[in-house]
């Protein structure tokens, strides 16, 4: 009988499929059914090799080998997924396998994971695609029912590749070429530069501002007050107040209008990422981790989503979650559950996977057991659902302008007619976020009843005040976000699918790699760039810094998985930009690329290669950034015998190729003793050795 093969992109989720699918005979490495077996990738099980697989010629950092541009892409398993790999290869080489289904992840990602693993493993077999957006026991089976042949999303994995491909090409040849020219350790990304940039854009704009005083005048006869337009200068400012100061003025135009707020949308990705931040100070990483397992725990629908909305067919879901809110979240009154479905559907506007939802299950499980910030992403979710199908926000704006000596003065109120889907809003920040207030100031700054056109107002009182403009806000991960989203948009025309930098499933990543490779640091909520940072960005040209090729990059990949343009469009231009890169970097003059470099105290000469030996904080190393030569201040050779490396024996090893050391420990006779150290090399390494120079005899004693 033959049988299919459900490859999954974690054990857990592979568990949710082999129970709905009967496969309960368990296996190493794979459950087992009748008709069907569910396997896993453990993430990216398979990632493409390193340059040094290609050729070993790159295990050493040389300009003149660059551009590294593969002919045909190999592809690794590292040691600890092996097992694993082999498991799937051996699966999907069965005689009994008919076919196989793709059930990671379904998006881009999900995409990358399982054809690497395909490829890798030489499969050809059919394969069919599982589509889910939930990981219940209803959609996970109505899913299977529905497999789609995996050829229809050929444009979807063909960007995946494209796009890792790219981030492989431009890591390693810029990195590669920048690093070598500089004589200092440069990681370039195709995205997390441009990040980056922004990040010491901004700092520079702030460390750079200058305040400027400006000035305004506000009269008031003691119930109104109205006041001018900003004045750049105080003489002019002073000038005004004395000229209205104790005159009458003249109520020129009263205005009053209902207005209307309309509710916010439902979450994507992002916009949870960016409101969890800014209430709960949660990093975009945080968040994203939270939500993948609320999602395997069948709590929410997929989060990796760029969508606000839902389709029309569920219409009847949402209007029923929205009802069972109050019951759900224990700051909503049961008036308050909104149910105007219509407000977020909207099929033209969902893709992949529509807008983050809770799922009936999390309705009917709660949210006992669960850690305080997985209760709060789970209360955030549900209340932007009910303020999403809420009614509007509706006011009443009131504007008086008043002239006085032949100048305008105005003033603007407002008064709450309706809060709407505002009242769940405060009712949520009230019980979340019990320090934080609206973003609205006041819902009610009324202005006082009587006043209308062609009034007089009597000796009214003029008095000046001054205020000063204010630099830009450092990005927090909230901010960052927003503008990583947005990035580019400028420089596109209206019908461009405008995407930014990144995605919303590898921006959070994206934030990560900066501040794990030392460019970008926390502090609070603020994200900085760092020295390292800053110094990486004013050495980069303008096409690696730019948001707006890298935004037009991702729109390139987003018209890619949709068939619109082939690979070749889009690699072309990526190859067109290496070598770009390369130009620039023979051009940089050798002033320029010796910036980094700070009168050092050479200690030695490299026994591999001459160069001269430096100090670095754990070792003494090679100034050839391709010789892998250096002597490391703890290793396991003296460390065994409770010594480390100090300069005086560095310097001497690489003179003499030995030193004497005294008071090594033996650890068999518990007891210490003196030997010299002998260096030698090995492959292009530091290698070690003791010998135990022979007892001088006593001159003295033979003559007696």
């Amino acid at each position: 009988m033959s049988k299919f093969l459900v490859i999954a992109e974690k054990p857990s989720v592979a568990q949710s499929y082999a129970k709905n699918l009967s496969a309960y005979r368990r296996e190493d490495g794979y459950l087992e059914g009748e008709s069907g077996i569910v396997s896993w990738c453990l993430g990216h099980l398979a990632e493409y090799a390193q340059p040094e697989k290609y050729d070993p010629k790159y295990e050493k950092w040389q300009f003149d080998d660059l551009p590294i541009l593969p002919e045909v892409w190999k592809l690794k398993v590292s040691k600890d997924k092996k097992k694993q790999f082999d498991v799937l290869k051996g699966l999907m080489n069965r005689s009994d396998v008919e076919y196989l289904v793709n059930g990671c992840d379904a998006g881009r990602e999900g995409e990358l994971i399982f054809k690497r693993v395909y490829d890798l493993a030489g499969c050809q077999k059919p394969v069919k695609r599982l589509w889910i957006s939930s990981m219940e026991d209803e959609a996970i089976q109505k899913g299977f029912q529905s497999l789609t042949d995996g050829r229809e999303y050929a444009g979807l994995c063909n960007a995946a590749v494209c796009r890792a491909q790219a981030d492989w090409l431009i890591g390693m040849n810029a990195t590669r070429a920048y690093t070598t020219r500089y004589f200092k350790r440069l990681v370039v990304g195709r995205v997390q530069t441009p990040t980056l940039a922004m990040l010491t854009e901004r700092k520079e704009k702030i460390e750079h501002f200058k305040k400027e005083a400006y000035y305004k005048v506000s009269l008031s006869d003691g119930k109104l007050m109205v006041t001018s337009e900003s004045i750049p200068l105080e003489m002019e400012a002073e000038e005004l107040r004395k000229l209205c100061d104790g005159t009458e003025a003249l109520v020129t135009r009263v205005k009053r209008e209902q207005k209307k707020t309309f509710p916010p949308k439902l979450y994507d990705l992002t916009s949870l990422q960016r409101e969890a931040n800014r209430f709960f100070g949660y990093t975009a990483q945080k968040t994203l981790d939270m939500l993948q397992e609320l999602y395997e725990e069948k709590m929410v629908t997929y989060p990796r989503t760029d969508s606000q909305y839902v389709t029309e067919d569920m219409k009847e879901t949402v209007e029923t979650l929205a009802d069972e809110m109050p019951d759900f979240l224990p700051f909503l009154k049961s008036e308050q559950s909104g149910g105007n479905a219509e407000r977020v559907i909207n099929n033209t506007k969902v893709s992949d996977h529509h807008a983050i939802l809770l799922t009936k299950e999390a309705v009917e499980k709660g949210m006992r057991g669960f850690s305080d910030g997985k209760k709060n992403l789970l209360m955030l979710i549900g209340q932007q659902l009910v303020q999403a199908t809420g009614e509007e926000y509706l006011y009443e704006q009131t504007e008086i302008s008043v002239q006085c000596k032949e100048h305008e003065f105005a003033a603007k109120g407002k008064l709450s007619v309706q809060m709407g889907f505002k009242e769940v809003e405060e009712a949520f920040r009230k019980y979340c976020v019990k320090d934080k207030k609206s973003d609205e100031p006041d819902n009610k700054t009324e202005l006082s009843e009587g006043y209308e056109e062609g009034m007089i107002l009597a000796s009214v009182k003029a008095e000046k005040s001054t205020h000063y403009t204010s630099p830009p806000k450092m990005f927090t991960e909230d901010t960052l976000l927003a503008a990583m989203e947005t990035a580019g948009n400028k420089e596109f025309d209206s019908e461009t699918e405008k995407k930014g930098l990144g995605t919303p499933a590898t921006r959070a990543n994206i934030i990560e790699k900066l501040v794990s490779s030392g460019y970008a640091e926390r502090k609070g909520k603020q994200i900085l760039p760092t020295v390292a940072g800053c110094e990486l960005i004013h050495v980069m040209p303008e096409n690696l810094k730019s948001a707006s090729l890298t935004a037009e990059w991702e729109n390139l990949l987003l018209m890619m998985e949709k068939g619109k343009i082939q690979e070749d469009e889009f690699m072309n231009g990526i190859v067109s930009m290496i070598n770009e890169i390369l130009s620039l970097c023979r051009a940089i003059p050798e002033e320029e690329r010796n910036r980094f470099q700070t009168a050092r105290e050479v200690i030695g000469k490299c026994p591999v290669c001459g160069s001269d030996v430096y100090e670095g904080k754990t070792n003494y190393y090679c100034s050839d950034r391709s010789c892998q030569f250096a002597l490391w201040k703890s290793n396991r050779f003296l460390e065994s015998m409770k010594k480390s490396m100090d300069k005086k024996m560095a310097v001497e090893l690489l003179k003499k190729g030995r030193t004497h050391v005294k008071g090594l420990y033996s650890k068999k006779k518990d007891s210490k003793f003196d030997a010299d150290l002998v260096l030698g090399v090995e492959e292009g390494k530091a290698r070690f050795s003791l010998e135990f120079p022979k007892k001088k005899t006593n001159s003295n004693k033979k003559k007696k």
